[in-house]
């Protein structure tokens, strides 16, 4: 997606240890219409799915995915990261390895918000390493609904996530590949992709 690439380039900042901070208009400070167009493209890249919900992570993944449920017209539901007393009762769970916090936690969803006959499409802000995807994963499938696909705003394609992502045969739609990044010079790299 080219405004997006052309945004990262723009406004993103390379910093050491593969981290690109892309907080002043996607996971921190939020571009809105910036937004309304990822949201389109999800819905085009998807287009002809039956969805009827979608599942993202607090925190970084809810704004992006309300703003795609407006295109599908449908939910969002996200997996918290702890458990609260408004969450009480029966619960899906994962564990789940943050690459930018660099600790374990476990992922909950509550039983009333995702079952059978759900079709689902994951959407979240980045994928590195694909341990959050992969949670995601495993709360579809222990809830009996249909994984759809997964929408990534931003992938770091020299990082293994979307490899193991796209090994599980999951239609895996990442609107910018990161192909490279260098923290000395700023330069980020951007795969092709067609479509």
């Amino acid at each position: 997606m080219q405004l997006l690439e052309e945004r990262i380039r723009r406004d993103g900042k390379v910093k050491e240890g593969n981290v690109l901070k892309v907080d002043s208009f996607l996971n921190h400070q939020m571009d809105i219409r910036l937004f309304r167009e990822i949201g389109k493209e999800f819905r085009r890249r998807f287009a002809g799915e039956e969805i009827n919900k979608i599942l993202t992570i607090e925190a970084s993944g809810i704004g992006i995915a309300c703003i795609a449920a407006e295109e599908f017209d449908v939910p969002v539901v996200f997996a918290k990261k702890t458990q609260t007393k408004n969450i009480a009762g029966d619960v899906y769970k994962s564990q789940v390895e943050s690459y930018t916090h660099g600790r374990v936690y476990d992922i909950i969803v509550s039983k009333e918000f995702l079952g059978e006959g759900d079709r689902v499409l994951l959407i979240d802000d980045f994928l590195a390493n694909g341990k959050a995807l992969e949670g995601l994963c495993e709360l579809v499938e222990a809830s009996g609904a249909q994984l759809v696909g997964a929408g990534i705003v931003i992938e770091k394609g020299f990082q293994p996530g979307g490899d193991i992502i796209r090994s599980k045969g999951i239609h895996l739609e990442s609107l910018a590949i990161v192909e490279s990044m260098d923290d000395q010079t700023g330069e980020i790299t951007f795969r092709r992709q067609e479509g």
